[in-house]
């Protein structure tokens, strides 16, 4: 049985923004939101606003001649690719700027909720046009866009279930940001000297390799060996999903288990010194010329632990201190390494510290991996509810 179908403008008025002020002191002191298209979530995620978004003072509004919209408005980008799939339902008080349709005064035969979810399986730009190279939609397209639903009791159950998952999503992902807490707080306690009788040493004591990564020209892509680059060092952890790769037949750059792979070339100082940790399932792969590896001795050094402290504050703080920048581009010596001081806690005190920090990573990991089976689910629940299925 097909739904009915009505035009978007004919169940909610379409209104615009208003332009950003130019005088940036109106938002000093501001209690009010005022939203760009930046401050909205990704559709599928989450329906709230960043709190980044900048306020303004209602006496700046009144001045200005700025509306405030109440929550329940529906909000939708109408330029620019990046941004134009993004959708929130407004929760608090807020002006808007003129680059989103704010959707409001809704028909009592639709839902807000059921709209706002219709509308995130909608692709502006299929009914947008393009100028200047840059994608958006006008109101009037806007008004044209075709939303089926069906009865309001179905809506509401539609509407009912996915916010149980949209709610589970929620909580997944405050987990998720407690457990980085967890594993910093660990990581400072953990690995943190003070107070503790431990000795300290250069880790150029402990350095039995030190290697920059491996060139190739474009004859050389396509090949079967995996190769690391920055994109593939996240923060501890190595990022397989984007890999290159290239034909060789020497074993320059091939990669171990527990070498420590880092970025040492960048213009953004913050990525230098980022590092992961060389696990089974990266061993043989190679690593690109703007990484270093580094291989331990690891009968006096685990490498787990050592991998531990270079994620460290004190390790980042020290390392800034000593990365020299030519032309902009920020680079990280061999000698800036081996200078290093690493506190060294006996053996058995190393293995406890690493088997703290691993079952924090991997608590993190099985969070990790349940976002990614609820946004499946998510996605999957949305689709068939909006073709009744």
């Amino acid at each position: 049985m097909s739904w009915p179908t009505k035009k978007l403008g004919d169940i909610c008025h379409i209104y615009g923004g208003d332009a950003a002020p130019q005088d940036k002191t109106l938002f000093k002191g501001g209690s009010v939101p005022f939203i760009r298209m930046q401050d909205l979530g990704r559709y599928h995620i989450t329906t709230e606003l960043r709190e980044t978004a900048d306020k303004l003072t209602t006496g700046a509004i009144q001045k200005l001649g700025l509306r405030i919209w109440r929550p329940g408005v529906i909000l939708i980008p109408r330029s620019g690719s990046v941004y134009m799939n993004h959708r929130a339902i407004l929760g608090t008080n807020a002006v808007v700027v003129s680059h989103i349709a704010i959707l409001f005064d809704f028909s009592e035969e639709i839902l807000p909720h059921y709209l706002f979810y219709y509308l995130t399986t909608v692709d502006m730009g299929r009914y947008g046009t393009k100028t200047t190279g840059i994608d958006s939609i006008s109101f009037s397209q806007l008004g044209r866009i075709k939303i089926s639903f069906p009865s309001l009791k179905i809506q509401k159950q539609i509407v009912e279930h996915l916010d149980k998952i949209a709610e589970a999503q929620k909580l997944n992902d405050e987990l998720i940001q407690k457990a980085d807490e967890l594993f910093q707080s660990l990581l400072h306690k953990e690995l943190n000297p003070v107070g503790k009788k431990w000795g300290t040493e250069k880790l150029g004591e402990y350095l039995i390799r030190f290697d920059r990564g491996i060139s190739w020209s474009h004859k050389n892509e396509g090949g079967t060996i995996a190769v690391l680059r920055i994109p593939n060092i996240k923060e501890g952890e190595i990022d397989i999903n984007d890999l290159k790769y290239i034909n060789t037949e020497n074993e320059n750059g091939k990669l171990e288990k527990d070498d420590i792979v880092m970025v040492a070339s960048n213009g953004n100082p913050d990525l230098v010194g980022r590092s992961a940790l060389v696990t089974e399932k990266e061993n043989g792969m190679r690593f690109a010329s703007f990484l270093i590896r580094l291989r331990l001795d690891d009968m006096k050094l685990l490498p787990q632990y050592a991998h531990s402290f270079l994620l460290t504050p004190f390790f980042k703080q020290e390392l800034r201190q000593k990365i020299a920048t030519t032309s902009g581009i920020y680079n990280l010596k061999k000698e800036h390494i081996e200078k290093i001081k690493i506190p060294i806690p006996p053996p058995k005190t190393q293995k406890q510290i690493v088997a703290k920090l691993s079952a924090a990573q991997e608590y993190k990991k099985q969070l990790l991996e349940q976002r990614i089976k609820l946004k499946e689910l998510f996605d999957s629940v949305l689709h068939k509810s909006m073709r009744n299925e």
